[in-house]
């Protein structure tokens, strides 16, 4: 694990003022992404208060190991990098952003990140989509199957799918409605159409480094030095859809339409004064089989990081109203740690690769308050939701906006987010 160092300090003198206490982007973040300036072209940049740094224009004054990769319009290559090499372009970028002396060569390498468009941070060769929110399952394996919730392979298995990189988008690229095939329970045969019962899923996604070659494992010790970064995902769910294509085979149509995520990559190294303990497992369960077994990992393999989910309607914009909290819940919710997935997912000799990207699953709390999918917070639109503006939810309608928030906070260090996961619902096209 990453160690805690001077560039975690509370403290760092940032000549970028927006920076200073900025809630997701101070001094001690620095994310990586890929943006365009105006109608400039693609290139990586890092994250600094309302700003983002142009590193193409700043590549003399970053490692030699850096240089080669900033012409880029993707950050693969950055991605892929060593560790050590990741350690030095933060140490790096945070000694240019709190030296006054180097204020005046950096200001033009600034733009407003209102002025930008993000885009997707890397070429994402995969995604994979995991199960690692104990609470989540439990709660859908009730609504499903209420005498068996949880099947015995979860506590042994990092329970997980392949899903559909194509469809991943950023931030604020609307969710078109989909189409496919559901079942009424009282139907004789499928209707095909928009999906009726169209829901959020709140997620941590997780960016793979360094890969492995084919046929070579990822032990669990090593698998955090594969792991290059992390962001939100919201992986959009036709429950309708799901219900009747899921058996035998698992999610298909009902996911694969669109994944939104978060536009920046937040790193191990910012996360590192936010590691914790993962929670240990209740009396009676199993222990995770040796290869999943790491004491340090268990030390240090967890996150005290704070997810919400908001929503706001078209008659809520259109009276001024901000979003609505649905829930709130942690990260410590995840059942595995992600070093625990990584090194799952390559067990059988699977390659990842730089740019790969893994999903956790919904993460959701032990309470009502912590949900994280419409599905569990109306009880499968059992009991819809009341909104400030007097509109009721059972799943999400056209026009509806879902937001995504995640903060890692501890005393004593600067707290730092992840930026937005938003996008807006469109409806199904003819």
């Amino acid at each position: 694990m990453t160690p805690i160092d001077e560039t975690h300090a509370i403290d760092l003198p940032c000549w970028v003022d927006s920076a200073i206490g900025h809630p997701d982007f101070p001094v001690q973040n620095l994310p990586l992404g890929i943006f365009s300036p105006g109608d400039g072209a693609a290139r990586p940049g890092v994250a600094i208060g309302d700003h983002i740094l142009d590193l193409s224009a700043i590549g003399e004054r970053l490692p030699d190991a850096v240089q080669p990769l900033l012409d880029d319009d993707s950050l693969n290559r950055i991605l892929a990098l060593p560790v050590a090499d990741r350690v030095a372009q933060r140490h790096a970028l945070s000694r240019l952003l709190c030296d006054r002396d180097a204020q005046p060569a950096l200001t033009p390498a600034l733009h407003a990140q209102a002025d930008c468009i993000l885009h997707l941070p890397a070429r994402i060769g995969d995604y994979t989509d995991f199960y690692v929110g104990i609470h989540h399952a439990t709660n859908v394996g009730t609504l499903f199957r209420p005498d068996n919730p949880l099947l015995p392979n979860y506590k042994y298995v990092p329970i997980g799918y392949h899903g559909r990189a194509s469809s991943v988008r950023p931030s604020g690229v609307p969710v078109v409605r989909p189409k496919g095939q559901s079942k009424a329970p009282d139907a004789a045969e499928p209707r095909f159409g928009p999906s009726a019962r169209l829901d959020y899923e709140l997620e941590l996604g997780i960016w793979i480094g360094q890969g492995n070659e084919l046929g070579d494992p990822i032990l669990v010790q090593n698998a955090a030095d594969h792991i290059a970064g992390f962001c939100l995902l919201n992986d959009w769910s036709a429950r309708d859809f799901q219900a009747w294509e899921y058996v035998p085979l698992g999610p298909f149509l009902a996911k694969n339409f669109h994944s939104t995520i978060s536009p920046w990559v937040i790193t191990p190294e910012a996360l590192a004064p936010f590691r914790q303990a993962q929670p240990a497992r209740p009396q009676g369960d199993p222990a995770p089989l040796p290869y999943l077994l790491d004491a340090q990992d268990q030390r240090h393999g967890g996150l005290a990081l704070d997810l919400a989910v908001s929503i706001r309607t078209a008659k809520m914009r259109d009276a001024g109203m901000p979003p609505f909290r649905l829930s709130q819940s942690r990260a410590d919710a995840m059942y595995w740690t992600a070093a625990q997935i990584v090194t799952h997912h390559a067990s059988n000799g699977c390659n990842l690769t730089p740019g790969d990207l893994l999903g956790t699953g919904t993460i959701s709390g032990p309470d009502q308050g912590s949900l994280g999918s419409l599905l569990e917070v109306t009880q499968g639109g059992k009991t819809p939701v009341t909104l400030p503006s007097g509109e009721r939810r059972s799943f999400l309608e056209d026009g509806d906006e879902v937001l995504l928030e995640a903060r890692a906070h501890r005393e004593g260090f600067a707290s730092i987010g992840f930026g937005e996961c938003r996008a807006t619902i469109l409806p199904a096209r003819a």
